[in-house]
């Protein structure tokens, strides 16, 4: 994998890593390797637990009252944000649809022994948890049954947690939810053994989405047949779209021919089952124009487009305006417009060709798509940019995957670094007074801080070369951009690099430099014209003063 600004491969810093990454509707929350949670794009409704409603754009770390937490996991729904902390408490800020009633639950809250929750996930308005136990909990917009007895579904608002009896005995191993439906996967027997996941679905149902092969919404969760233990088949991971579903599948014994599939189900207007139509479907089918053989590590639905990853660091998307969700504003035109009803590769355009290197997870919100890849150390995102949601720095949408700016600045570098100098000058100190510690070692917790202030002071450079080399260009910045001669010799002939880079461009590169030093040209002008203006106009005021 290349290393792209602010990116240190091979470092081992977990701070640098992130494990974990999760889309809501406009704005990303990621989990870095030291248990700290960071979040960006569109702040309305408190989403990015930065204190306040502003936009950010570029990653900025979650505080927390309690500076020791260490978190292990992050989930975001659509205007809301989960986090799971090392001690099994669960986070959580953003929009809360529902109203705690202080005074009637204060009692009942007081009686009840915390739960110790091993993950967290969320879609729509809905949150869910599955504790130590394997036992799976909801809150906020829950599917349940009529008050009126007749069977029929309705959705509450539970501001506490409630249990899904259902799978008492069993251990729910993965959980996904859509705008009203939900997707569990659930060991067969009272454990969890690695290849004995079923999978079963309940919720709303209008469009197939639980792919029952029915439209009948259920109150109670039911086995997906297709994936029973008779099937074939077993699921390994699952997500949700606002009514559909996306599962990966690998056989239950090994084949030569056939890896892993992704099967989809649900609403198929937009093309996000990417089954080559815009027909939906009551029960789950392969998409089949994803090539074989080859291993799925990641799936995530949008609003209404899919996305996966291979091993191999293919990426590919379909549904809604050629796989990138809810952009209306996407400038496709002729042959390229329209929705994507089969898969479409999404090229790196980087050192490895269109692949990803070391991928780990692909995350999809309503209208942008995150992929972590080089072992988690450098992010990309594609699809609308409004808010800042691509984490980029920009607000403009990007239709080709641009670099997160990752890892973020460190916030509190300036202090950090006093205490540093302090904490090293007590050192010397103590240093001096021990038999115990040789020079050798101070030398070298002094090198390895420095080191540390010069990997920080050098993820700010290659950020601004980064932003500079996107703005002339059009792409990120990557490691075969960087001129020859300074790469040779570490002297930068600016003449003959420029000579050499105009030799090289194609057509579409041309064209962009020439826009973007037309327009630093026009402005540069009108700068001066201004100038020269309000030097004309101090020229004549003393004459035009002596006049009167």
């Amino acid at each position: 994998m290349e290393v792209a600004a602010g990116t240190f491969q091979g470092s081992g810093n977990l701070s640098r890593k992130v494990i974990s990454v999760a889309a809501g509707e406009a704005h990303t929350v990621a989990l870095s390797g030291e248990g700290c949670v960071y979040s960006w794009g569109r702040g309305m409704f408190g989403r990015l637990g930065n204190g306040s409603e502003s936009d950010e754009r570029f990653p900025v770390r979650v505080k927390f009252q309690n500076s020791e937490l260490k978190f292990i996991g992050v989930a975001a729904g659509a205007y809301h944000t989960l986090a799971l902390a090392d001690d099994g408490s669960v986070w959580s800020w953003g929009y809360n649809i529902c109203s705690l009633d202080q005074s009637k639950n204060d009692s009942d809250i007081e009686n009840k022994t915390p739960l110790k929750i091993r993950a967290v996930k969320a879609g729509g308005m809905t949150s869910l948890a599955i504790d130590s136990l394997g036992a799976l909990w909801m809150w906020g917009n829950c599917p349940q049954e009529n008050s009126s007895g007749d069977g029929s579904l309705t959705f509450v608002s539970s501001f506490t947690p409630i249990p899904v009896w259902d799978f008492h005995g069993h251990t729910v191993v993965k959980v996904a939810c859509g705008n009203e439906h939900v997707v569990a996967l659930v060991s067969a027997g009272e454990t969890y053994k690695g290849d004995d996941l079923l999978c079963y679905s309940w919720g709303g149902n209008g469009h197939g989405q639980l792919g029952l092969g029915d439209t009948e919404s259920r109150v109670r969760p039911e086995i997906v047949e297709t994936f029973n233990q008779d099937s074939e088949w077993t699921v390994y991971e699952v997500a949700c779209g606002a009514f559909h579903t996306a599962l990966l599948t690998h056989r239950k014994r090994p084949s030569d021919t056939l890896e892993s599939l992704c099967w989809t189900f649900g609403l198929g207007d937009r093309g996000q089952l990417g089954h080559g139509t815009t027909q939906s479907s009551l029960v789950p089918e392969p998409v089949k124009e994803l090539p074989q053989p080859v291993y799925l590590v990641s799936v995530d639905c949008g609003l209404f487009h899919t996305s996966v990853v291979s091993s191999a660091g293919d990426v590919w998307s379909w549904g809604m305006e050629k796989g990138l969700g809810l952009c209306p504003d996407a400038s496709f035109t002729g042959t390229d417009s329209g929705d994507a009803i089969s898969p479409l590769q999404i090229s790196g355009d980087g050192l490895h060709g269109p692949k990803f290197h070391d991928p780990v997870q692909v995350a999809c919100g309503a209208a942008h798509t995150v992929l972590v890849e080089n072992d988690g150390y450098k992010l990309w995102s594609w699809g609308r940019g409004r808010s800042g949601v691509l984490g980029n720095g920009k607000t403009i949408d990007c239709f080709a995957p641009s670099v997160v700016l990752w890892p973020p600045l460190n916030e509190d570098f300036k202090q950090e670094e006093l205490n540093t100098s302090v904490d090293e000058k007590d050192k010397t100190v103590d240093h001096k007074g021990s038999d115990g510690v040789s020079e050798m070692d101070e030398k070298l917790s002094l090198a390895m801080e420095e080191m540390k202030l010069l990997q920080s002071k050098l993820s700010i450079m290659e950020r601004y070369a980064s932003i500079l080399h996107g703005s002339i260009f059009g792409k990120p910045f990557e490691e075969q951009d960087i001129p020859i001669s300074l790469k040779n010799s570490g002297t930068f002939d600016i003449a003959r690099e420029w000579e050499s880079m105009l030799e090289l461009a194609d057509r579409s590169k041309l064209v962009r430099l020439e826009l973007f030093y037309r327009n630093v040209l026009a402005g540069v002008k009108d700068k001066m014209m201004k100038k020269r203006i309000q030097e004309l106009i101090k020229e004549l005021h003393p004459s035009s003063s002596q006049g009167k």
